[in-house]
């Protein structure tokens, strides 16, 4: 079947409350029109036309990546106005799909059972029953039970709010009706707009049937007008991706307090995840690793029986099998941690290698460094990498011990099995297999007293 989709976007969203143009506020780390996209994408369309309009350049600009017939609506009356603005360049031959962008949650089962519908002799229209209709086009029925039209809420008579039956808006139509009937739409309505609602009326009149399906969960058709609704799409978005992990053998402590803000491109058996947890961008995560409470990963590699303890964030960043990171740590892009490495509270790691069997337990900047195997680095160690204008590297060979409050000011190098002073400042090279030390000499004054204040 030939198709093509017309994704109507112009909508202003005043109810957001927002600068940003509604369709670019995100559901999950994707705009809310990405989303519809990526949908319309899947059933694989002759083309795909989003008709836009407030806040157009930052459409383009935030979207330009789309590959989708732009078009401008640039006054905003009405849906059926909106579609009229490709009236022109429809396929006749062609089946229309009308998708909304706000509209982010639709799943792909729901639009394939609706497409078919689209025939010579009738239309498919996609229907949802809710427990409060309000605001909601109704969908009114003959006795027999034949769809004959969509009334508005705000023309709608007493009887005909009571309707639980409504409109989504989302239909399937042949381009040879869909062309027609726009060409008869009027206004005389409470609105004074344009609603492609109204070709339902005329596809009767035409003896055209009006065929409905409905989503398997209401959720799938709910849009976005406001905060509100956004947060409890979020909500449902993300219970679907948390179900998605738990069937993949993935233990969340609470799917409800779960948020992922990407692509999980692969996970592991037996993987724990804690509550407050934030995953983003494309994350890989192996065998047997638990994440603590109140972490963020993002873009990073965690390895097979990675223990990442509380509070703490990763971002761009390698985590080799059988280490464990925190709590309250922050590993920081281009970052390499190789196997069973400890990096403790609050140390920030930052652009460095750490290879196997390496501490750095405590209260510690690494940033711009290598460090060798099994190296142990002691609390309040800095590697000063910064010299005002330039980055410089910091190299430490294997079996080092870095005493307790020292700075490694770059571009140095610590030997292998060098061992450095607590509180040295190296500023040279320190050799292998010695002790370096930068400390001046403790002095004990006898007899020495503490000042006293003076009575007035």
């Amino acid at each position: 079947m030939s198709l093509e989709i017309v994704i109507l976007a112009a909508g202003q969203g005043t109810r957001m409350r927002s600068s940003l143009p509604k369709i670019l506020h995100k559901l999950g780390d994707r705009p809310l029109l990405e989303h519809v996209y990526a949908l319309a994408s899947r059933l694989r369309p002759d083309k795909i036309s989003v008709i836009y309009g407030h806040g157009g350049e930052k459409v383009l600009r935030t979207l330009e990546h789309l590959n989708v017939v732009w078009v401008e609506q640039r006054e905003q009356l009405g849906t059926g106005h909106a579609v009229m603005q490709v009236a022109d360049d429809i396929d006749e031959a062609r089946t229309v799909l009308i998708l909304y962008g706000d509209v982010p949650l639709l799943g792909q089962v729901t639009v394939e059972k609706l497409i078919p519908l689209a025939q010579a002799d009738q239309l498919g229209l996609l229907t949802v029953n809710l427990p409060d209709p309000y605001g909601y086009g109704r969908v009114v029925r003959d006795g027999s039970g034949r769809v004959i039209k969509i009334v508005e809420e705000k023309d709608a008579t007493e009887d005909e709010r009571k309707i639980r039956e409504v409109n989504t808006g989302i239909l399937a139509i042949k381009g040879k009706h869909l062309k027609t009937w726009l060409g008869r739409l009027e206004n005389n309505n409470a609105q004074r707009e344009y609603y492609l609602t109204d070709v339902i009326a005329m596809a009767v009149v035409d003896g055209v049937r009006v065929e409905t399906v409905q989503p398997r969960d209401p959720d799938e058709v709910l849009g976005v007008n406001d905060r509100e609704q956004l947060a409890y799409l979020e909500r449902v978005f993300q219970r679907k991706l948390a179900q998605d992990l738990m069937r993949n053998g993935v233990t969340l402590r609470d799917p409800s307090r779960f948020d992922l803000r990407g692509q999980i491109e692969s996970v592991g058996r037996d993987v724990e995840i804690d509550i407050n947890v934030v995953l983003e961008g494309r994350v890989k995560i192996g065998d047997n690793v638990r994440i603590g409470a109140n972490c963020v990963i993002k873009n990073s590699e965690i390895g097979n029986g990675v223990e990442i303890l509380p509070n703490c964030v990763i971002e761009g960043a390698v985590i080799g099998e059988s280490s464990r990171i925190g709590p309250f740590a922050r590993i920081r892009p281009e970052t390499r941690i190789e196997s069973h490495v400890h990096v403790g509270n609050f140390v920030e790691v930052k652009k460095s290698v750490i290879a196997d069997g390496s501490k750095v337990n405590h209260l510690s900047y690494i940033g711009d460094t290598i460090i060798g195997r099994d190296v142990n680095v002691g609390a309040g160690t800095i590697t000063c990498n910064y010299d005002g204008a330039n980055k410089h590297q910091t190299i430490i060979e294997d079996g080092a011990f870095i005493g307790s409050d020292t700075q490694l000011v770059a571009p140095v190098r610590i030997g292998r099995n060098a061992t450095i002073g607590a509180g040295a400042t190296i500023t040279r090279d320190a050799p292998e297999n010695a002790l370096t030390l930068s400390r001046a000499k403790q002095v004990t004054v006898e007899g020495w007293q503490r000042p006293t204040k003076k009575r007035s």
